[in-house]
C-alpha cells in the first residue's frame, strides 16, 4: 500500500459479525477500523425480557483462538451461563468480546460510503472522512423489518413491528394481535401477556416449537434420521438433522442448485418458536391457519378482518413477520455505488470471502444469507464470516471452513 492515507480495512457495525471479523482481521495483523454503536440493534430493538433461542454453543461469538466464549466470559466475571440464555446477559457478553478485541471502537456513524478510485470514500456522521481499501459491511438488520403492504399506510400508533420496541410494557392494559408464528412472534406474544396486555396470536401456519436436549449444546436425534442414519444436528443449531447439517457448509451451500438452497433454507429457518415458550404463551388465544386480509382504523383501534370473514377489533397490531434483506436500504450506501453492486431480491451476490461485485466491498450477516445459506443470519454464522473475510484480505487461498466450536 503506497498510500498511507488509506486504512486497509474498515469494518462498519458492531455486532457479533463486525466484531468477530475485527478479531480475526487483527490477529492477523491487518489494520482494521471499526465504526458503529456497540451492540445497537440488541440493545435498542429487541424487548426487554427477551430470551436466546439458540444453543449456548451456538451463540459464542467466534475469536481466532477459541479463546472468546461464553464460558471464558463467565469465568472472568464470575457470571452464570444459563439457557436460554437472558438478553442482557448475551450483551454483557457481546461488550466483554468487544473489550478484549476493539477497545478502541469509533462510535461515530458512517453516514456515506462512495467510490474514491481504487479505494472507498467513508464519510462520518460528524464530517470526517476516512479512505479504506477494503470494507466490511456488517450493520446488521434494522432497516429490513418485513411490514406487508396491506398495513404500510396504516400508523405506527395502530401497527408496528416486533424490532420496533424495546420495552412492551407500554401495552399493558391494551388488546394486542399478534400476526406470526415464529419466535419473535411468539416470544412477544409471552412478553405482552406478562405486562398485563390483552393479547391474542393470529397464525397462517401450524407452531413449530423446537427444544430438546440440543437447546442446552447436547446432541440431538431427531425422527427418522435417529432411527435409520443416527445423524446429530448440526452445531450450528438450526432446523433438524438434515437441513442442519446442510446449511452448516457454506462453501458447500453456496454451489447447490437454487431450488434445493431455498428448500434446505427453508427447512433450517422457517417459523418455530423456542419449546420453553409452550408454557408462557398458555392461556392466549390462537387463531390458526388464517390470515389477514383486511386492516381499517376505526375511532382511534384497529378492526382486523381474517380470510374465514370474521373480524377482531383491537387497539394494536404487532407483526412478527420477520425480515426482508434488501442492502439498498443501507442510508450510508450512495446509489451510485449501490447500482453498482450485483443483487437478487435485494440480496448481494458475493463470492469468496463474501465479496460483492464491486471489488473490496463485502457484506457480513444476513445479507449474505442469499449466496452462503441461512447460518448467516445468526451469530452462528461468525465463525465462518470472520476467517473468510480475513483470508480474502490477506489474499490467501480459501480451503474448505469447518464449524470451529
Amino acid at each position: 500500500m503506497t498510500d498511507k492515507s488509506v486504512v486497509p480495512v474498515v469494518v462498519i457495525g458492531a455486532g457479533p459479525h463486525g466484531l468477530a471479523a475485527t478479531a480475526y482481521l487483527r490477529h492477523a495483523g491487518v489494520e482494521t477500523a471499526i465504526f458503529g454503536e456497540s451492540m445497537a440493534f440488541w440493545r435498542e430493538q429487541m424487548p426487554t425480557g427477551m430470551l436466546l433461542r439458540s444453543a449456548l454453543r451456538a451463540s459464542n461469538i467466534a475469536s481466532p483462538e477459541r479463546t472468546l466464549t461464553l464460558d471464558r466470559w463467565s469465568e472472568e466475571t464470575g457470571r452464570e451461563v444459563v439457557f436460554p440464555l437472558p438478553l442482557p446477559d448475551f450483551i454483557d457478553y457481546a461488550e466483554w468480546y468487544r473489550g478484549q478485541v476493539a477497545p478502541d471502537l469509533d462510535r461515530r456513524k458512517v453516514g456515506r460510503i462512495e467510490r474514491d478510485g481504487n479505494a472507498f470514500r467513508l464519510v462520518l456522521s460528524d464530517g470526517e472522512e476516512v479512505r479504506a481499501e477494503r470494507v466490511g459491511i456488517a450493520a446488521g438488520i434494522a432497516p429490513f423489518p418485513r411490514i406487508p403492504r396491506l398495513f404500510a399506510s396504516l400508523p405506527r400508533e395502530l401497527v408496528s413491528h416486533s424490532s420496533q420496541h424495546s420495552d412492551l410494557s407500554h401495552f399493558r392494559g391494551r388488546r394486542v394481535a399478534v400476526l406470526g408464528a415464529g419466535q419473535s412472534a411468539l416470544e412477544s406474544a409471552a412478553l405482552l401477556k406478562e405486562s398485563g396486555a390483552d393479547v391474542q396470536v393470529i397464525h397462517r401456519k401450524p407452531i413449530k416449537w423446537l427444544g430438546g436436549p440440543r437447546a442446552s449444546g447436547e446432541p440431538h436425534r431427531h425422527g427418522y434420521l435417529r432411527r435409520h442414519l443416527k445423524l446429530n444436528v448440526a452445531p450450528t443449531d438450526l432446523g433438524g438433522p438434515r437441513a442442519s447439517w446442510l446449511s452448516a457448509s457454506p462453501d458447500i451451500f453456496r454451489h447447490f442448485p437454487r431450488g434445493f438452497q431455498e428448500t434446505v433454507a427453508f427447512r433450517a429457518i422457517g417459523p418455530a418458536g423456542g419449546a420453553w415458550l409452550r408454557d408462557r404463551v398458555e392461556g392466549i388465544p390462537f387463531t390458526a391457519g388464517r390470515s389477514l386480509e383486511a386492516a381499517h382504523a376505526e375511532n382511534g383501534n384497529l378492526r382486523l378482518t381474517l380470510s374465514d370473514g370474521s373480524d377482531r377489533d383491537v387497539d394494536h397490531l404487532l407483526l412478527g413477520t420477520g425480515y426482508e434483506i434488501d442492502v439498498r436500504k443501507y442510508e450510508f450506501l450512495e446509489k451510485q455505488l449501490a447500482d453498482e453492486i450485483k443483487m437478487v431480491d435485494g440480496y448481494p451476490v458475493l463470492g469468496p470471502g463474501l465479496e460483492s461485485s464491486v471489488p473490496g466491498l463485502h457484506f457480513l450477516g444476513a445479507p449474505a444469507a442469499y449466496s452462503f445459506g441461512p447460518v448467516m443470519r445468526f451469530v452462528t454464522g461468525t465463525w465462518y464470516t470472520a476467517p473468510a473475510f480475513t483470508l480474502r484480505v490477506l489474499g490467501r487461498r480459501q480451503k474448505l471452513l469447518r464449524w470451529s466450536f
